[in-house]
């Protein structure tokens, strides 16, 4: 008999499968600002790529849909080109044999449909359209746009101040975001090419460590322009607004229905999360900006929104999404079922609960739900429980913060959706009944959850916190005349509400619920509209120079990662639970930027313009 080996084959695709890691790192950080259809074109010259030849649509219908994008990439192909096109890829779709050929042409067709504006100005202008070309990933995909790359060579060269006036060029809440901010600027950020992405969020963490937010000056307050401006809601978005009106010359005045100032980072994120001395730091420094007063304690009604409106020369409501959602079930109004958003609310007031000896059910999987049962575990409960319908990979929360809730003892129950809470002898909560899932169909790019035929489940409960969602209070403002759509206020482009030409919305309360960093987005935007709504177009004197690039350290190296106190300590207090990085970590992460604002697409003109 012939021996065989298979040993050439196996090292030929361990090969194969190295260049296939870095391929794959390679999508994961896709330049924003790509032109689509010729990242469509990659894709499906991949694809032609991977074929087996046994299928004719797939074996001779990739390429020829290659060679026609490609046509198309290049502004040559014409209306009939396209037709063709579309033509083949139905074809290659519906008679490929297996998903090499058939999930490629279906990807095709709905890039084709998708990114078709792209198309049209690729088949009459002969170019791309305006604004495509690619941008500093870090910069480009934080909301509020702030200069990353400048703030972390700051950090390196010690100079912590410079690094936080850096950031609060766009961002006036540097310490909330070195906390809590769920930094979308590392998704794509070019070091996973080399190794893994900067940790930016914990170099920003350092640095408000070393030069805290209040003891850093704010920049120069512009000329006083004796304008008024309203920001009703002292939350994350309000108070953005605020602090860039107020330096901008204008006079604010801030309308807050709680007490202090902070919105839901102060009534919605606990303590140990963000302690709210590191909160007040930001606020303090916010209030060195200007000419800014704060009156707390006023709800704002439609007929103090007629006096706010016929007042000031401008108003801004961001008023968040402040009530949580409860569930329609049989046994809901049982004593010992709360609102999560009340239960956080409570405990941002200093109104500790006390949980002793109990057992605690938390129905949802968002970073709310998480909150709360963690909540649950320092006030002393006997058992915590997260009920989720579907699976854990699902969980909107942060995979962090899932892991470090299952480490502090909270029992997670997938694939159980709630469908009634049973009650003892004297009306309170008893038990928690769920019926068990599986995971269906994807619907609006998530897996749907259906009914599986098992039996149900009853979870002993004394308490179940509900953290299934936000709404958004419109009441008072549709009185007053402004329109909601699906529980949010209507508001246009430029974030002017709808049939008003002074008043502007932003935040949650415009969006729905969403991150602190997208509610800074939103007030900075409103401000810099506001502004041209009263007359000017101020620039802002930042006065930070920022250290030039040195060459790139391209050895690959670990990230290094933000700890946390061991969990046997932390889940018996409510004292922050994050522990920074040491001199010797931020500087090897600083170490670890590529600079992209100095080096490939950084030297390019109106990159950084274009978010001023």
């Amino acid at each position: 008999m012939t021996r065989l080996s298979i040993a050439p084959r196996a090292r030929d695709d361990a090969g194969v499968a190295a260049v296939a890691e870095r391929f794959s790192r390679r999508v994961r950080t896709v330049p924003p600002g790509t032109c689509p259809l010729a990242f469509e074109l990659s894709f499906l010259q991949a694809s032609a790529a991977q074929t087996c030849g046994k299928c004719v649509p797939c074996r001779d219908g990739l390429p020829q849909l290659a060679a026609m994008l490609s046509r198309v990439v290049s502004c040559e192909a014409n209306e009939g080109d396209v037709a063709r096109m579309r033509a083949l890829a139905e074809m290659v779709r519906d008679t490929s044999d297996c998903a090499i050929g058939y999930e490629a042409a279906g990807a095709l067709l709905d890039g084709l449909a998708a990114f078709s504006d792209e198309l049209e100005s690729h088949l009459t202008a002969g170019r791309c359209q305006k604004g495509v070309g690619q941008t500093v990933p870090c910069e480009t995909l934080c909301p509020a746009h702030v200069d990353v790359p400048g703030y972390i060579a700051c950090v390196a060269a010690g100079a912590y101040a410079d690094a936080v006036n850096v950031v609060r060029k766009d961002n006036p809440f540097p310490t909330a975001c070195a906390f809590v901010c769920e930094h979308p600027c590392e998704a794509r950020c070019r070091r996973a090419l080399i190794d893994a992405p900067v940790n930016i969020r914990g170099i920003k963490r350092y640095a408000v460590d070393a030069a805290s937010a209040d003891t850093v000056a704010p920049p120069p307050r512009s000329v006083d322009t004796a304008r008024t401006v309203a920001v009703i809601g002292g939350g994350p978005s309000g108070l953005t607004c605020a602090y860039f009106c107020a330096l901008m010359g204008h006079r604010v005045t801030v309308f807050e229905a709680r007490e202090r100032l902070g919105g839901m980072m102060r009534y919605g994120i606990p303590a140990y999360r963000f302690p709210r001395e590191r909160l007040d730091e930001d606020i303090r420094s916010i209030m060195q900006a200007g000419t800014i007063t704060v009156r707390c304690g006023v709800e704002v009604d439609a007929e103090t929104l007629r006096d706010i409106a016929g007042t000031f020369h401008a108003v801004y409501v961001a008023v968040g999404a402040q009530a949580g959602k409860g569930l329609s079930l049989p046994g809901a109004q049982a004593e010992g079922v709360l609102s999560a958003v009340d239960l956080l609310g409570a405990v941002g007031d200093g109104a500790q609960p006390d949980f002793s000896g109990k057992r605690v059910v938390v129905v949802g999987g968002g970073n709310v739900a998480m909150d709360c049962a963690r909540t649950a575990v320092r006030a002393g409960a006997e058992e915590v429980s997260v009920v989720y319908r579907r699976r854990r990979e699902d969980m909107t929360a942060l995979a962090t913060e899932v892991e470090s809730a299952v480490a502090e003892g909270v029992e997670l129950i997938t694939l159980e959706a709630p469908e009634r809470i049973e009650r003892d002898g004297k009306g309170r909560c008893a038990a928690l009944v769920t019926r068990p899932q599986m995971i269906g169909p994807v619907k609006r790019g998530r897996p749907a959850p259906v009914a599986a035929d098992k039996p149900e489940r009853l979870i002993p409960a004394d308490i179940v916190l509900v953290a299934v969602g936000q709404d958004v209070v419109t009441a008072p403002f549709e009185g007053f005349g402004m329109q909601a759509d699906r529980g949010r206020l209507v508001a246009d482009e430029r974030l002017r509400a709808a049939g008003f030409e002074h008043i502007f919305v932003g935040g949650d309360c415009q969006t729905g619920p969403a991150t602190v960093i997208r509610a800074i987005a939103a007030g900075k935007v409103a401000a810099r509209n506001i502004d041209e709504h009263l007359g000017f177009h101020h620039k802002l004197a930042y006065e930070v120079e920022v250290p030039s690039a040195l060459p790139n350290d391209r050895t690959p190296m670990g990230r290094v990662e933000l700890g946390e106190r061991p969990a046997r300590e932390r889940k018996r207090d409510f004292l922050n639970v994050e522990t920074g990085m040491s001199r010797e970590e931020v500087a090897q992460e600083c170490g670890r930027c590529l600079r992209c604002d100095r080096f490939g697409c950084g030297v390019l003109e109106g990159g950084r313009e274009q978010y001023a």
